[in-house]
């Protein structure tokens, strides 16, 4: 089985895009008044522009998202490694199809724990970070503290939206 050139660029094409997404979704939005630097305004009277806006859209915690920037380079390394694997002539095409599967996988696993991050902030969690791997997914809520109840609510959505059957846990983060 040959891959043909066509799916190469498809592929590499995506995965550009897939990063470029990724990096205007996480850097953005980070853009500051340069004039107010210059000006005689206290530090409490001087705001920068888009930085709150990207702190509501991604993380109420500078934990979580310091972790899911982590989380994030190391896939996007990953998501490079295996398009250039795809991309180069020596490798065989078993190898490249097992790299394009890996990549595949790659994008199904965030966009599912997108997904059960959403379903669960949906629930009344101020934020959560859910990190998947094959078989264990990891749930860290902002809370206070958590009864087995709302746990086991929690393990509930993240078992109704995966496939597989997966360990899940459930830990919490105090709220700052």
């Amino acid at each position: 089985m040959k891959v043909k050139k066509k799916t190469v660029w498809f592929l590499t094409l995506f995965s550009l895009v897939a990063v470029i997404s990724v990096y205007y979704f996480v850097e953005g939005n980070q853009t500051a008044e340069i004039l107010s630097v210059f000006t005689d305004q206290t530090l409490d009277e001087t705001t920068l522009l888009g930085i709150e806006e990207q702190q509501t859209v991604n993380s109420e915690s500078d934990l979580f998202q310091e972790m899911r920037l982590e989380l994030s380079n190391q896939r996007s390394q990953l998501r490079e490694q295996l398009t250039q694997k795809i991309a180069s002539e020596q490798y065989t095409a078993e190898e490249k199809n097992a790299a394009f599967n890996d990549m595949d996988t790659l994008i199904k696993r965030e966009s599912a724990e997108a997904m059960l991050e959403m379903l669960i902030k949906a629930v009344g969690y101020q934020d959560v970070l859910v990190r998947m791997d094959t078989d264990h997914v990891a749930v860290t809520v902002m809370a206070d503290e958590i009864s087995k109840q709302q746990a086991n609510e929690i393990i509930y959505i993240v078992r109704s939206e995966v496939e597989q059957p997966v360990e899940v846990t459930v830990d919490m983060q105090p709220q700052y």
